[in-house]
Formats: structure tokens, sequence, C-alpha cells
């Protein structure tokens, strides 16, 4: 019978990451104002630190310890990626934050250090459930080989893409949807890391897992947010009357798709890289395109500027010195 237990010891940047959640969490208790501000990515980088630990326990190698390269890569992107549907908000506005930093400079590495935490903690998680085998054994029939669904994907993609846009108030839940219906194609289509391709082989392991990685992360998300002095809170149209921690009840059905849609959307991007993603750290990179790197680097920074100021001027409700 297998051996349920990993022969790998804990390793000692989870113990440390463990020690500093639990102080974390008991100065909050004790009232400490700095804490109180900053308690979000105080909590957040445990986690992330002691879940690798954990699939590093688990399964004898883990992103962070093994390659630290694709675990960094992950931080712009995921700053990133946030910050699109943080313009959506613009629109949308379904959220607000309160007791936001005066300081630019303190406010705008808040917001990176922060949003640097989604990405790393959705996967981390997802490589924690495959770690102890969940959804293991799941298998459904085979889809069809056609790709007679690229056009009905990318047809829903751009109306989850305009409804919300032209009516927020009604239709701001598919936001959560657009890029999994508009990328997934080009994934497929491009031979990358794609969830239509697992259902033609039988299999939607991966799909499963990121729902349920969503839902463990959406549910700490909110739970560590409502503890913040410095937290963002929902202004969310007709499901607001009843919620959990700061977050209307319905509201935690988003996060499972969104999960779906950052893997969907980081897959994407491995275009850029040969094929190799965060799940693919050792394949051979065939060709080196530092002036693409560069320039995409260049375009996600600016990106990134541009986005903070509109959360700074649409966004943020109060202020603290």
């Amino acid at each position: 019978m297998r051996n349920l237990l990993s022969s790998r010891p804990f390793p000692l940047y989870g113990w440390v990451a463990l020690c500093a959640l639990v102080t974390a969490q008991v100065l909050l208790l004790a009232g400490i104002e700095v804490v109180r501000y900053w308690f979000f990515p105080l909590a957040w980088w445990p986690y992330i630190l002691i879940v690798d630990g954990l699939v590093y326990h688990r399964k004898g190698s883990s992103l962070l310890k093994h390659h630290p390269r694709e675990f960094l890569l992950l931080l712009p992107w995921s700053v990133c990626f946030w910050l699109i549907f943080e313009l959506f908000n613009v629109v949308l506005n379904n959220w607000h934050y309160v007791m936001v930093p005066e300081s630019m400079l303190q406010r705008w590495v808040g917001y990176a250090v922060c949003y640097a935490t989604v990405l790393p903690g959705l996967f981390e998680t997802m490589e924690l459930l495959d770690a102890y085998g969940l959804f293991k054994k799941s298998r459904l029939r085979p889809l069809s080989g056609s790709t007679r669904w690229y056009v009905p994907f990318v047809i829903t993609g751009l109306v989850f893409l305009v409804l919300p846009l032209v009516w927020p108030q009604f239709f701001f839940p598919l936001v959560w949807g657009i890029f999994i219906f508009l990328l997934e194609p080009l994934t497929h289509r491009f031979g990358l890391r794609s969830l239509m391709r697992e259902w033609q082989q039988g299999s939607l392991r991966t799909f499963y897992l990121l729902l349920t990685a969503g839902a463990i992360c959406g549910l700490l998300w909110e739970f560590w947010n409502y503890w913040a002095l410095t937290k963002w809170v929902y202004t969310v149209p007709h499901v607001g009357w009843l919620k959990i921690f700061e977050m209307p009840i319905l509201g935690f059905f988003g996060f499972p798709p969104f999960a779906v849609a950052c893997y969907v959307m980081m897959s994407t991007v491995s275009l850029l890289r040969p094929g190799r993603s965060w799940q693919d750290p050792s394949k051979p990179v065939t060709r080196s395109r530092p002036g693409l790197a560069m320039l995409v680097g260049l375009a996600v920074v600016t990106f990134c500027l541009f986005a903070f100021h509109q959360i700074d001027v649409h966004t943020v409700a109060t202020w603290r010195p």
C-alpha cells in the first residue's frame, strides 16, 4: 500500500512562514496598528510559502524550491492579470478600497505586493490539492477531437465582454468568464496547456482542481481581508444584502471561474515562451528572444502603472496618512 506520508521533511521556509502567519494573527488580535493596515499581505505570503512547503513535503518537489524562476515569473503576471479586472471594476463599480495610504510610493508598492499573491496563491493551492490526489480517479466521456467549438467559445467570450460594459448593473458576473472563452481556443490551437484538450482525453481533473482552489482561496481572501484595516468593501448591486465577511454570499461563486480564467490566461502567456509554462518548467527553450521579453516587460510595467492610477482615481474610497 502506498505510503501516505512523504519522506521529504517539511522545509525550513515553511516553518518560518507558519511562525510568521501565527505571529501576524496574534499581533492583529492585539490591535497592533501597522499589522492591521498590512494584514492582508502579512497573511497571504506566509500562506503561499506554507502551501509550497506542503507540496514539497508531499511530492518531493515544488515550484518555489525547485523552479524559483518560474515562481518569480508568476508575480508580475499576477499583478497584470488582476489589474485587468480592476479596470473592469472602473465600469462595474463592484468594490472599493478603504484606508489606503496617501503616500503614492507606499500605496503603489502595496498594490503590487498584494496583487502578486493572486496567481501563486491559486496555483500553489491547486498543486497541493493535486499532491493529495484530489479528483485523481475522475473520468468522463472524452469530448470529440473536433475544433468546431472554437467559434461558439469566441462568440460567448465577446458576449461576456460586451454585456457587463453595456449593462453593468445586471451582467457584472460575466467578467469572470470572459478570458476562459476567448483564450481557451487559442491555447488549444497552439498546443499549449488546454482544459478542452484534457476533456478530449477523457478528464477534467485540472478544471475541477482549479474550481476547488478558487473556492478555497476566495474564502481565505475574504476571511483575511475582513480583519484588515486597509481592505476592500463591496458595492455589488442586487445581491449585497447578505454577506459572509465583506463578500455577498452569491459573490463567492465568482472565485472558482476566476481561478479557471487565471489558468487559461497564464497558459496563453506560454506563447511568448515557446510553450514553456509554470507547469512545464523543465521544457527547454528552443530560442532566445530578449527583444521580445524587453518589449513585453515594458508593456506590462506601463499597463500596471496606468491601472494603479485608475485605482487611485476611481476605486479608492478613503485614505489614511
